[in-house]
């Protein structure tokens, strides 16, 4: 929903959902700011250096699905099953390309698929034609997959930082 909602003005939604919003921003600006995450703009041509974030995050997804394992008890086809039942009782509250998007995830069943390398190149080429503008970001996979490794690395590094910070703010906020 970070992704779909726009402004600070957000009391018109529920309050979980609302916490969660500004959960993924701070998740968001936490990422963006992480040394280990800022080094891998220098493993992208000039051309999709600005759409490093994207290339991450997709990254990222496909590397926390194919390690899923060493952070998770519950198996992801099982967690994954969790996830789509709770964000279909919630479509109500979507905006209307997030409820159809949430659509084509469940269908497509996004989160256990991405533990197939393949799923980096067609999520990154499904961004680059909902993006407004002419842009240069599909193919970028062909960029990423040599490098792989590289971002594994960082993955490894950035992970467990990112899942300490997740706790200090739910504790700080209060959230559980």
């Amino acid at each position: 929903m970070g992704d779909f909602v726009k402004g600070n003005h957000l009391e018109y939604l529920p309050g979980q959902i609302r916490q969660g919003v500004y959960l993924h921003r701070a998740i968001d600006k936490f990422t963006d700011s992480h040394p280990q995450v800022a080094a891998l703009k220098t493993l992208l041509s000039p051309q999709r250096k600005r759409f490093a974030g994207i290339v991450n995050d997709i990254v990222f997804d496909h590397l926390l699905a194919k390690y899923w394992h060493q952070y998770c008890k519950v198996p992801l086809s099982e967690f994954a099953e969790l996830r789509y039942q709770e964000l279909s009782a919630h479509k109500t509250h979507m905006p209307e390309k997030m409820a159809s998007m949430v659509s084509r995830m469940i269908d497509g069943n996004w989160l256990v698929e991405y533990q197939s390398p393949q799923s980096v190149a067609g999520a990154i080429n499904g961004v680059s034609r909902r993006i407004r503008f002419d842009n240069k970001l599909a193919g970028a996979a062909e960029e990423v997959m040599p490098v792989l490794g590289e971002y594994e690395q960082a993955f490894s590094t950035f992970f467990p930082d990112l899942q300490v910070f997740v706790q200090e703010y739910i504790d700080d906020k209060r959230l559980n």
